[in-house]
């Protein structure tokens, strides 16, 4: 992260100088400005490296590993925060769009989001696992696999209520009431449900048939081959996460920041250039010597 006391004329210098030490390349650990997003291994408690290659941010996932996204609000105000993982909303299931349901954080609120939300008190965790093992696979919607977003919005300040004479004008109930509303909106599946009981997949659309075709046979034959399958986000064992409703009325329409993190086995980041291993050097035995204590010696050397 770049110190936020410096002024933006001088990043350009110090982003040079950085380069010029080799520092541009070590990673990261939380990327955002609205709010520090970091992923976690949940298994182990470690966060992972963020690794920023080719103008994207990556992290490397250990397949089997639960996994959690950490989000902590920087702000001394409420944000709201729309997830994705794969292309997928982690509250809904619908493919992921902005103007739909997502986490209201306090003023410098840190949550982890942990899984694909079931219900107020459950979710699926998210588990790296076989691209083929992954929910938006399962689900027909392949083309966006291996992508963790954050859509963050900053609140609306609150207006003057009306004189009592004037009738305020009626609104929108997609952007009030529905898909802007809290910490979460989603309504609770039924127990007896076939959604409570397993998570079945349901039929691919043609617009989810036409996405799983988007990945084009040129992107295909251009792509270097790597040395273990790609990684995806499996629907895991269900865990308790309590949640609570709250209404939030966004700044605008669009998000005032968006956070995207790409990810896959480290095996096939380091394929792929993402990863720089440091270069092993080959093992060079010393040569034995007749006088080894006098061929140091010299001469008195010149003053500076």
């Amino acid at each position: 992260m770049k110190p936020r006391a410096f002024t933006l004329s001088a990043l350009p210098a110090i982003t040079a100088l950085a380069t010029l030490l080799g520092l541009a390349h070590l990673p990261a650990q939380a990327i955002g400005r609205l709010a520090d997003v970091t992923i976690v291994d949940r298994d182990t408690g470690a966060t992972l490296p963020v690794h920023y290659a080719r103008g994207e941010y990556w992290v490397a996932g250990r397949p089997g590993a639960r996994y959690a996204i950490s989000v902590r609000n920087r702000l001394g105000e409420r944000v709201l925060a729309v997830p994705s993982v794969d292309g997928v909303n982690v509250l809904s299931g619908e493919t992921a769009a902005w103007d739909q349901r997502g986490y209201v954080f306090s003023p410098h609120e840190r949550y982890q989001i942990t899984g694909w939300r079931k219900s107020d008190s459950q979710v699926a965790a998210f588990e790296f696992s076989h691209i083929a093992n992954s929910y938006a696979a399962r689900t027909g919607r392949p083309a966006h696999v291996g992508v963790i977003g954050v859509a963050l919005f900053r609140e609306q300040p609150p207006v003057p209520l009306p004189a009592p004479a004037i009738t305020p004008e009626p609104y929108s109930q997609r952007r009030d009431s529905g898909q802007s509303l809290g910490r979460l909106r989603e309504e609770p599946a039924s127990p007896a449900s076939p959604a409570a009981a397993a998570p079945a997949a349901p039929a691919p659309s043609a617009e989810s048939e036409s996405s799983a075709r988007s990945l084009s046979a040129d992107s295909v034959a251009k792509a270097a081959p790597m040395p273990s399958a790609k990684l995806g986000t499996a629907h895991g064992q269900r865990e308790t996460s309590v949640v609570l409703h709250t209404s939030f009325t966004r700044l605008q329409e669009q998000p005032n920041e968006t956070i995207s993190i790409r990810y896959d086995s480290r095996e096939n980041l380091v394929a792929a250039g993402v990863i720089r291993e440091p270069i092993a050097r080959p093992y060079v035995p010393q040569v034995p010597r007749a006088f080894p204590q006098s061929d140091n010696l010299s001469y008195v050397p010149d003053p500076r």
